[in-house]
Parts: structure tokens; C-alpha cells; sequence
């Protein structure tokens, strides 16, 4: 018999009867106020729950909860957060003028107590909730409940990773069964692998946000379907597809029981595509054609990427992907080949890729910096095969950070005192946090001493408990830490902290040993490295990693001086990212995405020390942080030493003699000059709240307005448009263009530029082409960088030009019509000129995707 666990839980006095509501939504995750009523309830069982208020609840003496509601200063504090809540959740609703948006997720990142996710995606997926609930957004978000989440983690004195699996009580997590009419828990159903598979649905309130996460641990499902959510990226690939079944078709089927009725559809990443196929199963369930039916699902759905290489694209065999879905094939009613090619990448024709999926699907497609904009368009190239990668439908809004879950409560008491409380309503305003250069020096530098203080005495307590469980003897524990002290935070200490996957190069500055040893035991200018992360437990390279850098920490020159931490998970991110002087971030560019972890770190007044990749390729402004210059070298060993060596000099030159130049007094003015900078430049830039506005503009608003009109009228515009690309891609391998007069090669400003070309349609009319002259400025040189942020309704480019030729009566030879163009230039220069020609119709939603393009 096993032994069974046995809770005795407290009854809550009715005047704090509303503090299970307080737990229940996620609202606590970024109101520091509400955490510490549960925290301040028993601080020791708020560690040992790891920051959970529910099972804080269940699990607190009688005592104790008793003795709170007597307690006159915490009743205030409680009646504060209750109307804290009632404000929020009572806000003016959301704006139904806006498109309701379905986004769909493999993981969030909400709180340490809520474990379904793994690292950067789910965490960006969490704080685009909380923004969405701050914004008042029309939005809904689907993911999946995991039994187990992903591993906790802890590392031997050999640096060996081991990864446990815990099984979370749903009790206590922060869901709620959702219940149909009848009080009965709703479930959705699908086939999968000729079996049915019957999902349970849970609602997360993530304060205005409705999260609903499916699971299929039910008595109803076999034992091998019961088990498809038990672990966050866990299994074989058959695991892998199933999940990701129940995420798409299973979410959006979730989403109909509930009657709620997207207008956007938001993959977010590849994991959900599969959600594609059941819309087209409803469209196709209308009557549509399936070429009307992809048209429309394509331009109600937004698709962003994270993933800067081909390998990180989730690819199964054919095999495995007709053996789940037979069943749903023959609903289609579509040949097996023609839905495989649903998936088919021309670089890889054999597997049944989810990203080509999503680009298939969707017709509103981007990556998450400007950097992995153009290296996503370059990746999918081959999607688009006649049009250049900077100007394929591929665009890019850059990651931002919920800047009330990781702005330091200490710095948010500061900007209430020196700017005033309106700051929380002003995230967007450069002009209002340029402010900070009038704060005094003094009263700031305090502010940022005492959270590093207090980061370095969690950082203690974690090594200490670390160490006890580990029966470590309390003099190895006083060696490991005695540099970090929050009583004496003089120290310059730098951070790292991330998946430990090998490109993200924790060990780079470790590839000059000594130099890096006699900068860190300097007796007058110390440094004190803090290292946390987790490898995934299938990756090797990672995990040697980390064993390298175990076996360095115990090493005589660095012991006490570089430590690693265990289990690095959002308690332990927020505290790093607000605590540490600089942050480092080295990966191989360009195959950082975006990263935001320096972001969370420039917001709490922390110095970047990273490559110019991602975010912070577009964040560092020259005075704001440390930004190297990726090594343009092909060999990877010469370019880790060249950026190791840029690094270890920043440091040596530049940072180290400005952290410790204190003057005649005791702040580093010059530091803190700098630090101002780092959070007036990045919060109002990367912000989470300036993302959903950009994805509201630039995506959604333009999805929906585009869905709108291919349906309108029974879907006539969808029927249209699929019977022309058809036609078009039938008639385009016989279009040619020929020169008939070239345009002059030098022209007095005033006068007009003409050309004249013959264009062969091959059955095409003018109607269905553009024919198109493009000039780029090449002297004065123009501008050529694209713009920061985000790729949407931005204005014309400066010194880039075009002009449509028109059709003429004129034909030439075999029945080529003459285009002609006839136009004053707008600008002097000398220009790089070329015509073009590519399929038109009013009813694309991107002008070239369709991929087709011929050049004379």
C-alpha cells in the first residue's frame, strides 16, 4: 500500500474569507501588495510552497490565520488588496470595437507556482497576458495543463544534471474546472491515432485574461492518451504530435463549446499550428472549395516564429502524422498527398514540417526582433522562391517585458516618490522617463544598493538551502558565499542566466582562464559572477556545459567568486535580473531570437554587457549598457576568442573603472548616469504593453479587416482569390518581361524618367500584374536600415522610390503588351534602378505572397 497523503486544512475566518479569491487569480503574479499577504502569513511556508497561496491555504496552522484576523494593520492591508482587485477586475470591459484574439501557446510563464513552462517562450507568452488584462484587450488564450511541467533541477558536485518530475495537485494551482449548463466539467473530443481522446478544460484568470488549458489525464482516455499532458516537451514524437493535436484542434474545439468566437487566430510558435486544419475542417464543413477555405483560415490567423534555425522547427515523419490523423483526412475528404503538402518544406520534402504549416495557413507571419525579422525571412526563403527574403511577407515585432512582474518593488516605491504614481500609465512615454536625469544621484543609488542588497541575501538563503539538503558542511558554505554579502554589496557582480543550449555560450568567457581570474580576485576593482540555468535533459552539449562551469566554480582561483544556482525558475529570474550590476549575454548571432531577459534587467537600472543580438541590437543606444560587435570571422573558434577577448576588455576598460570610479564621495556618478539612461531608453521601448499595440496595429487589425473580406458575401472574396492564384501560378512560368527603351542614364532634376517594356502574361491581362519600377538611392546614401521595434505601418522609406508602369495599346512581337512609365523623380542622387513585375490583386493580403516575381 502506498502511502497516502493526509491534509488537515484550516478553516479561514470569515473577515478573510476573500482570500481564496485573492489566490485564484493570477492578478498576485504582478501585485507585490497581494503576494505579501501570503507571503507575511508564514514567511517560512511561503519558501517552502514556493510562493503558492493556494497551497499556502490549505497547508497553514489555525493559529496563525486566526491571529491575522485580529490583526488590525493586516485587515487594512487585506480590505486594500480586495479593493485593489474590485478596481481591476470592475475596469471599464473590453473594447468589442477591437478584434477578439485567440492566442495559443505550448507554455506560459505566469508565476514560479504555476510550472507549465520551460523557459523564455512561455515567459514571454505570460507577460503578453498580463498585458493584455492591463490593456482591457478583447482576448482569450489557449494552452495546455501539464501534469508534471518541466524538471526541477539540481546538479551534483560533479556538475551532473538531474531532472525530477513532480506531479502538481491541480488543487493547488490557480485553475478552476470549467463547467458546462449542467455543472458537469467541460471536455472536447478528437480523433487521434483512430482513438478518442477526450480533454478536460481549466480556466486560469490571469487578471482580466481568461486562460483556458486542456489536459487529458480522464478516466475516459486510455492509459497511453491519459499521460499526453503529463510533462511540458516531454516524450517521443508521437507524444509530441499528440499534444500538439490537443493544443490546436483541441483548443479551438474548446473554444467553440464555450461559445466564444475568435476574430484573430495567434500562433504563437509552431506547437499550435495544427489549430490550421481544424479551421479548415469548419470551413471546408460550409461548402467551401478547399482553395476558398485555405484563403480565408490564412487570413484570420497571425503566425510569430521564435526560432532562428531550421533545426529548432518541430518536423515528424509522414508516416506518424497519417497514423494520427487518418481519421481526420477522410473528414477532409482530401487526398493524403495534397494534405501532407500542407506541411511540405521544398528544402526537406520527407517530413511534415510545422512551421511551413503555420506559413501555409497564415497570412500574417513575423519574428520577435528586428535582427530575427530578416533571419526568419532568410529561413523561409524558399516560401517565397522569386522574391528577395527583405521583402517576402515576413516581418518582426521586437519582445518587450511585463514591466510590473519584473520592475523591483523597491524601484516601482522610488518612481512613486520621484516621478509620481501616473509613471504606471506612462510606460509608453520616452519624453516622461527622461524625467529620471533630474532625480538626485543619491536617493538613487541608495534605491539601487538596497535591491541588490536584497537580491544577494536570497541568493544566500537559496545556497543555504541548497547546501542542507545537500549535507554540505556549513564551512563549504560559508567559502561558496563569502562574497556575497547584502551587508557589503560593494561588489561589481554580474549575471547569466539562461537555457543553457550551446549557442547561448555560457562558457565564453572562460575561454581566457587567467585573464578572467585576475580580473575577478583584484583586491581593489572584485567581481562576483552569478550563473543559473537549466539544460534540456535530451541536450548533451548543454549539459556539459554546465558541468564545465560546476567544475570551474570548484576550482581554487574562482571558488567563492563564480556560482552557480540551482533551478533557475522565475522567483529566481526576478530576483537575478533586478539585483545584478551588469548582464551578460553572449550568444553566437545571429541565433538569438530576441532574448528578454536584459530587458528585465535594464529596467530595474542594470547594465547590459552583451552581444549585439536580438532586443539588444535595437536597445543599446551607446550609453545605455555595453553593446559588442558580433566578430565578422567564419571560423567559430576564432570568433568565440575574438568576442571573448572584446568582452574581457569592455570589462577590464570600461566597466570595472566606471563601477568603481566613486569620486570624492560614495556614488559612482558616472555608473549612475548610465544605469538612468538603461531605464529611460528601455522601458518605454520594451515594454509589453508597446507590443500588444504594435500586434494589435500591425497584425490583428489588419487580420481581421482581411478576414471580414474575404468572407463577406458566402466567401466570395475567398473564392475569388484562390480561383486567380491558381490561375496565376498556372500561367506564370510562361511570363517574361523585355526592354523596348531603357530609361535615360542621366537626367536634369525636373525632367521626366521614361521607359518602355514588353511583357508576355502567358494568358495573364494587365489587371492581374504589376509592373513596377524600383530606384534605391546610392549617393547621398540612403538610409537602408529597416526600422526598430516593429516592421508595421511604418512610412515610406527614405531614398527608396518606386513607380507603376501602365499598360498600353501597344503590343510587340507573339502578343506582348508595352508598358510604359512616365514620371518626374522625386529626389536628386544616382540611383540603383531595376523593373519588376509580380501577380496584383486587391484581395492579397501582403502584395508577393504569392512568392512569384520576374526581373528584366
Amino acid at each position: 500500500m502506498r502511502n497516502p497523503l493526509l491534509e488537515v486544512t484550516p478553516v479561514i475566518p470569515g473577515s478573510l474569507s476573500r482570500l481564496h479569491e485573492l489566490s485564484a487569480n493570477l492578478l498576485f503574479s504582478w501585485h507585490r501588495p497581494i503576494r505579501a499577504l501570503f507571503e507575511d502569513l508564514d514567511p517560512e511556508l511561503w519558501k517552502q510552497t514556493h510562493g503558492n497561496p493556494r497551497l499556502m491555504l490549505r497547508t497553514l496552522g489555525q493559529e496563525t490565520l486566526d491571529r491575522h484576523a485580529q490583526d488590525e494593520a493586516y485587515q487594512a492591508r487585506y480590505r486594500r488588496a480586495l479593493q485593489t482587485l474590485d478596481h481591476y477586475m470592475q475596469g471599464a470591459p473590453a473594447d468589442a470595437q477591437q478584434p477578439l484574439v485567440a492566442y495559443f501557446c505550448a507554455e506560459y510563464g505566469f508565476h514560479e507556482s504555476v510550472p507549465i513552462y520551460s523557459g523564455g517562450l512561455g515567459v514571454l507568452a505570460g507577460d503578453y497576458c498580463k498585458a493584455a488584462s492591463d490593456e482591457r484587450a478583447n482576448f482569450v488564450a489557449v494552452g495546455l495543463l501539464y501534469e508534471q511541467g518541466y524538471f526541477t533541477q539540481t546538479v551534483d558536485n560533479d556538475g551532473v544534471q538531474h531532472a525530477e518530475y513532480r506531479t502538481h495537485d491541480p488543487r493547488d494551482l490557480p485553475v478552476e474546472p470549467v463547467r458546462d449548463a449542467g455543472g458537469g466539467w467541460l471536455t472536447i473530443s478528437l480523433r487521434v491515432a483512430s482513438r478518442e481522446v477526450r480533454a478536460r478544460l481549466w480556466k486560469a484568470q490571469v487578471g482580466r485574461v481568461a486562460v483556458y488549458l486542456l489536459d487529458t489525464d480522464t478516466p475516459e482516455n486510455a492509459p497511453s492518451d491519459r499521460v499526453i499532458t503529463t510533462r511540458l516537451y516531454g516524450g517521443d514524437e508521437s507524444t509530441r504530435v499528440r499534444q500538439e493535436m490537443i493544443l490546436g484542434i483541441g483548443g479551438v474545439r474548446a473554444l467553440r463549446e464555450l461559445g466564444v468566437q475568435p476574430a484573430v487566430w495567434h500562433l504563437n510558435e509552431g506547437h499550435a499550428a495544427f489549430l490550421i486544419l481544424e479551421l479548415l475542417r469548419e470551413h471546408l464543413a460550409q461548402g467551401l472549395p478547399f482553395g476558398a477555405a485555405l484563403e480565408a483560415v490564412a487570413a484570420a490567423c497571425v503566425f510569430t516564429t521564435h526560432t532562428p534555425v531550421a533545426a529548432g522547427h518541430d518536423a515528424f515523419g509522414p508516416e506518424l502524422i497519417v497514423q494520427h490523423y487518418a481519421d481526420f483526412i477522410r473528414e477532409l475528404d482530401l487526398p493524403v498527398e495534397r494534405f501532407l503538402e500542407l506541411a511540405r518544406a521544398p528544402a526537406v520534402p520527407g517530413l511534415f514540417n510545422m512551421t511551413r504549416l503555420a506559413l501555409n495557413g497564415t497570412r500574417h507571419v513575423n519574428g520577435v526582433s528586428r535582427v530575427h525579422g530578416a533571419v526568419s525571412a532568410r529561413l523561409c526563403s524558399d516560401q517565397w522562391p522569386e522574391v528577395r527574403p527583405d521583402e517576402n511577407p515576413v516581418g518582426w515585432v521586437t519582445n518587450g517585458v511585463h514591466v510590473p512582474t519584473f520592475l523591483h518593488q523597491r524601484w516601482m516605491e522610488f518612481f512613486d516618490r520621484e516621478l509620481g504614481g501616473e509613471w504606471r500609465e506612462r510606460l509608453r512615454d520616452e519624453q516622461f522617463w527622461r524625467g529620471l536625469e533630474r532625480v538626485s544621484d543619491e536617493r538613487y543609488w541608495a534605491t539601487a544598493q538596497d535591491v541588490k542588497a536584497r537580491m544577494l541575501a536570497s541568493v544566500r538563503e537559496r545556497l543555504q538551502r541548497e547546501y542542507q539538503r545537500k549535507g554540505a558542511s556549513p564551512a563549504q558554505l560559508r567559502h561558496v558565499t563569502r562574497f556575497i554579502d547584502p551587508e557589503r554589496p560593494e561588489i561589481l557582480t554580474l549575471g547569466f542566466a539562461r537555457r543553457f543550449a550551446t549557442y547561448k555560450r555560457a562558457t565564453l568567457l572562460m575561454r581566457d582562464r587567467a585573464r578572467l581570474a585576475r580580473l575577478m580576485n583584484n583586491a581593489d576593482r572584485p567581481m562576483l559572477l552569478l550563473l543559473a540555468g537549466k539544460a534540456h535533459p535530451a541536450d548533451e552539449p548543454g549539459k556539459h556545459v554546465l558541468r564545465e562551469i560546476r567544475q570551474l566554480m570548484m576550482s581554487e582561483e574562482f571558488s567563492g567568486r563564480i556560482v552557480f544556482l540551482e533551478d533557475y525558475d522565475l522567483q529566481l529570474a526576478r530576483s537575478l535580473v533586478s539585483g545584478v550590476d551588469v548582464w551578460l549575454n553572449n550568444p553566437i548571432a545571429p541565433l538569438e531570437a530576441s532574448g528578454t531577459s536584459g530587458i528585465k534587467a535594464a529596467i530595474n537600472g542594470r547594465l547590459n554587457l552583451s552581444i549585439l543580438d536580438g532586443w539588444w541590437a535595437e536597445g543599446w543606444v551607446g550609453d545605455n549598457g555595453w553593446g559588442i560587435p558580433p566578430a565578422q570571422v567564419s571560423d567559430p573558434e576564432r570568433r568565440d576568442l575574438l568576442e571573448a577577448e572584446l568582452i574581457l576588455s569592455a570589462l577590464e576598460e570600461e566597466v570595472l573603472p566606471l563601477y568603481y570610479d566613486r569620486g570624492a564621495g560614495e556614488v559612482p556618478r558616472a555608473w549612475v548616469a548610465r544605469s538612468k539612461r538603461a531605464m529611460a531608453s528601455v522601458i518605454p521601448r520594451f515594454n509589453m504593453r508597446r507590443v500588444l499595440f504594435d500586434y494589435t496595429q500591425g497584425l490583428y487589425q489588419p487580420a481581421a479587416a482581411q478576414y471580414r473580406r474575404l468572407a463577406a458575401d458566402g466567401y466570395t472574396g475567398a473564392r475569388t482569390l484562390a480561383q486567380w492564384k491558381e490561375r496565376v501560378r498556372s500561367a506564370w512560368p510562361g511570363v517574361k518581361l523585355e526592354l523596348l527603351t531603357d530609361a535615360a542614364r542621366e537626367l536634369p532634376r525636373g525632367e521626366r524618367l521614361r521607359l518602355r517594356v514588353a511583357a508576355s502574361l502567358n494568358g495573364l491581362t494587365p489587371a492581374d500584374v504589376c509592373v513596377e519600377f524600383r530606384a534605391r538611392r546610392l549617393l547621398p546614401e540612403a538610409d537602408a536600415a529597416p526600422p526598430p521595434l516593429s516592421s508595421y505601418q511604418q512610412p515610406p522609406r527614405d531614398g527608396l522610390w518606386r513607380a507603376a508602369l501602365q499598360a498600353t495599346d501597344e503590343s510587340e512581337g507573339a502578343g506582348a503588351l508595352v508598358f510604359a512609365l512616365d514620371v518626374e523623380p522625386p529626389e536628386c542622387g544616382q540611383f540603383r534602378t531595376e523593373v519588376r513585375i509580380y501577380p496584383y490583386h486587391e484581395l492579397l493580403t501582403h502584395p508577393h505572397e504569392l512568392g512569384l516575381m520576374k526581373w528584366l
